[in-house]
Formats: structure tokens, sequence, C-alpha cells
């Protein structure tokens, strides 16, 4: 059922060496991996870990810090301590609820539930959208430089074409506008900017657990997989791409 592929050894074209990267959201399964991916990529200059935890990494390219993107007094610890080590050059937030011990994606409008769709949009939309405040003031502003944040397929409104899952549908939904949104603001001032939105396609992760025996044979992808193909899309961006949302094989995911 898995896509198994080799470990993919990460090469960025489009950057130069020296590269100040961080992944919010470390802990999880993708998360991990992106920061496996770019530990073994020899432009990597440091990476930032940022996570509940901040649990230590056998690399010294990697400097994990404790974080928490529900507090913004976090965000803006977080934030300052980045900035002393210059500006950065990838920020990639990989954090995200489809479900959890009190959320389940609903098959019905009458599964509603007021509080499980208030924390879906907390996590989903607004603490990306409050990082984004914090970190997209420290990208580098003389060279390509990307935000980028994971989305869902599901997020587009256009290719809803089986309903259901009403709270994270609409919480991916907003965060795509609000990617939109941050691209155009960010644009007048840093042309060479770049913020997207990511689907990493299904992954064998925590999230996509209770669903992955509907997932077809060859698409569900090891963390390792999703997070080589989603390093690529980064490396193949241009500003022009600003404000889109892309899927792990490159293609526009329609609005």
């Amino acid at each position: 059922m898995f896509r198994k592929v080799p470990a993919r050894e990460m090469t960025f074209e489009s950057f130069q060496s020296g590269l100040n990267i961080a992944v919010i959201g470390a802990s999880g399964g993708i998360g991990n991996a992106l920061i496996q991916a770019c530990v073994a990529d020899p432009k990597t200059a440091h990476i930032f870990a940022l996570s509940r935890q901040g649990k230590d990494h056998p690399s010294k390219k990697v400097t994990p810090l404790p974080f928490d993107f529900t507090q913004e007094s976090s965000l803006l610890t977080a934030a300052d301590r980045l900035k002393e080590s210059g500006a950065m050059d990838i920020v990639i937030v990989a954090t995200g609820l489809l479900q959890d011990n009190d959320i389940s994606p609903e098959k019905n409008m009458r599964a509603l539930n007021s509080e499980s769709f208030a924390k879906s949009l907390h996590i989903n939309t607004i603490g990306p959208a409050m990082c984004a405040k914090s970190f997209l003031p420290l990208l580098r502003r003389d060279r390509k430089a990307v935000f980028a944040v994971l989305s869902a397929r599901v997020g587009s409104i256009s290719d809803n074409r089986l309903g259901g899952w009403y709270a994270y549908r609409a919480s991916k939904a907003a965060l795509n506008m609000v990617i939109k949104t941050l691209s155009i603001e960010h644009s007048r001032r840093f042309k060479d900017s770049i913020i997207v939105g990511l689907h990493p396609g299904t992954v064998d992760t925590d999230l996509s657990k209770p669903f992955q025996s509907n997932v077809p044979e060859g698409k569900l992808f090891t963390p390792e997989y999703s997070a080589g193909k989603l390093l690529s899309v980064i490396d193949r961006l241009t500003p022009q791409d600003s404000g889109d949302v892309f899927d792990w094989a490159g293609e526009k995911i329609p609005a």
C-alpha cells in the first residue's frame, strides 16, 4: 500500500548555499521528515525545529525550539531566537488537525459541533496565520525566499464533489485565502518572496490512520517520500507561483 521509494538525496538547485530553514511542527511525521531531508542537503547551514516538545536532534545543523502557536508570546520568543541567526530562506509550517480524541471529520451536517469546528479553525487557519505574522518578516529580502504552509486538496471549493468533513474543509479553504492574501501584501515590498500552500498527499501519519483503508493502491505515501516531493516543489517555485496551492507533484490545486 505504501510508496516504497528509497530515501531521496535532496539538493536545492534554485537556492544559494548557507540556507537558514525553519520547520514549524517539527515533531510530526511530515515535519520530522522535512528536517531529515534538509539536514542531508549540502546547501543547508541551519535548521530551526519548532515543536511543543523542542526535542533534541542528533545533527549539529538542527536547533530545537519549544513552541506553541496558540500562544502569541511563544511565537514572539521563537521569532526573536530565529532573528539572531539571520534572515530565513525557507519557513515551512507543517502543522494540521483532522481528527483527535475529541474531533472526527463530520459525515453530515448532523455531526456539526461548534467546539470542534472552532478547534479546527484555530489549528488549521488561525495558527498558521499567526505564524505568518511572526515569521514572514524574517524572510531574506535579497533573493528567493519561501514561506510554505501545509494545506490540503479538500480545501478546494471547486473540487469538492463528496461533501462531508465540514470543519476540516472550511479551515483549509480559509487557510488558502490567508495564503493568497498574505502573498498580495508581501509582494508589494518583496518581489522575490514566495508564499504558498502545499498538499502533501495522503501520508502515513496519525492524521490519516483512521482513513487509510480507503486510500487507493500506491497512493499512501511514507513521510520521507512526501517530504522529498514537497521540497522539490519548493525548489521549483518562482514568484509567479506565490499565493497558490500546489500538490506533492507540483500541480496547482484549484481554489
